[in-house]
């Protein structure tokens, strides 16, 4: 299985989601990015890719949010 990894980035004051050295965006919150993000990792994930999102932060740490299989979907996102 392939892995498909979405990005969920800051650029000053919107969020982006990076895929395939792609760019979509701009999103108002990091909550909206995360949904479009999650709403399009599950598509994938749903025809035998193995899909994830996750949030990138200063210096590109990155951190797991949302793994197709293991995390419930719609996605229950809390006020971060």
């Amino acid at each position: 299985m392939t892995q498909s990894r979405y990005f969920v980035v800051q650029h000053d004051d919107v969020w982006m989601i990076k895929f395939d050295d792609e760019e979509y965006g701009p999103y108002k919150s990091k909550n909206e990015a995360m949904l479009f993000a999650i709403d399009a990792a599950q598509k994938l994930g749903e025809h035998g890719e193995n899909a994830d999102v996750v949030l990138m932060g200063e210096n590109n740490h990155v951190r797991p949010e949302w793994v197709y299989g293991r995390d419930p979907y719609p996605p229950r996102l809390s006020g971060r």
